[in-house]
């Protein structure tokens, strides 16, 4: 295991390769130890690789640092989780950048069923707290791991809200696991290694330099399901992170906020480009992800009993009980009414909560 682990970190040290081309040799090689042991010219035929790539794995001979990494590993009780391994975060197997190699000093399943990702400004406003808090509590029932970034402002609420109401939260972070940046937040880690985790791709003292936070937040964009984001700048880090996820088809949601406030502008752009779902609370996550299907055969049982619909209403559920979902146009021709008293009646039972409109001028029951 020792052995194989030293030529996992070697990997990530060894010249012009990086995460794309050694996910390129481990999907054809299966381990670490058999692209170092492979001939050079076999190596430079990857598609992808070359022989310059190819000489940075053949080359490579910083073998020591490798064990000083072994050791602080060890020392540490620190979890390596290499790409092939049954625990390695799944999610990230999706994305075509993802770390060959992943540090984790935690307890939480990064396999488990739901995971969100929350981001946001680190100046947030008391509108953008509240807003994140107020989503994560509503979230506690759900058995979901949050994970955010531990840097100052929404990334830290976010993190002190699932630890207040028993989430699991996973912070990843843009160094080594020999330190916690910013420093203000190392009671909070600790905190979160019990209740949580601390993830990262970056070995021991490694410095958490400006270049390594957006390889940080590929990580946060990627081992999620959904990814909200609460307050950001049009220009802000959480909108790069949202665009990644973006390119790995993630769901993202947005928290909208005031036209004039510049902490809201990048959420609000996000929303208007349809990049997002508008997000005003955890049950639009809930609906949206569909997460809550057990509780909806308890409200479709509540509908019929203590719902009282209007005739068109009525007609409108009746069509929608026989389909999974359906365009407005069908709606219309099967339930035979006129378009505003489609429009009114559609309204109505998605404001009671009854249906749910979906992309594509779809609808279906709740």
């Amino acid at each position: 295991m020792i052995d194989d682990l030293l030529y996992q970190i070697a990997l990530t040290m060894a010249e012009n390769i990086g995460d794309v081309r050694a996910k390129a040799l481990i999907s054809i090689y299966g381990d670490a130890k058999s692209i170092f042991k492979a001939p050079l010219k076999q190596l430079a035929k990857v598609e992808g690789m070359g022989m310059l790539a190819a000489q940075g794995i053949k080359h490579f001979a910083d073998f020591k640092t490798c064990e000083e990494e072994v050791s602080f590993i060890e020392k540490y009780n620190i979890r390596p989780l290499f790409l092939v391994n049954d625990d390695y975060p799944r999610r990230l197997l999706n994305c075509y950048d993802s770390p060959s190699l992943l540090y984790y000093k935690g307890t939480a399943d990064l396999n488990t069923d739901r995971i969100i990702s929350i981001v946001g400004t680190r100046r947030n406003s008391e509108y953008g707290k509240a807003a994140c808090e107020k989503i994560i509590e509503d979230l506690q029932e759900e058995n979901i791991l949050i994970v955010s970034g531990l840097a100052y402002g929404i990334d830290s609420i976010s993190h002190r809200a699932a630890l207040q109401n028993n989430l699991a939260t996973v912070a990843v972070v843009a160094h080594g696991l020999d330190r916690i940046y910013p420093p203000v937040n190392k009671q909070l880690a600790k905190e979160m290694i019990l209740h949580g985790g601390i993830l990262t791709d970056f070995r021991s003292f490694t410095n958490p330099d400006r270049q390594n936070f957006p390889r940080r937040n590929r990580i946060v964009a990627g081992v999620c399901d959904a990814l909200v984001v609460v307050e950001s700048n049009i220009k802000g880090g959480s909108l790069i992170t949202a665009e990644i996820a973006n390119s790995y088809n993630k769901d993202i949601f947005a928290v909208p906020g005031r036209i004039s406030d510049a902490c809201s502008s990048g959420c609000n752009y996000l929303i208007k480009a349809n990049k997002a779902s508008l997000v005003t609370d955890a049950q639009d996550i809930l609906k949206m992800m569909n997460w809550k299907q057990t509780k909806s055969v308890e409200k479709k049982l509540q509908r019929q009993l203590f719902v009282e619909l209007t005739d068109n209403e009525r007609i409108i559920t009746n069509v929608l009980s026989t389909v999974d979902s359906m365009q407005i146009d069908g709606l219309v021709s099967r339930c035979n009414l006129s378009s505003g008293n489609m429009a009114e009646a559609l309204l109505m039972l998605e404001m009671q909560g009854i249906i749910q409109s979906l992309p594509g001028k779809c609808y279906r029951l709740l």
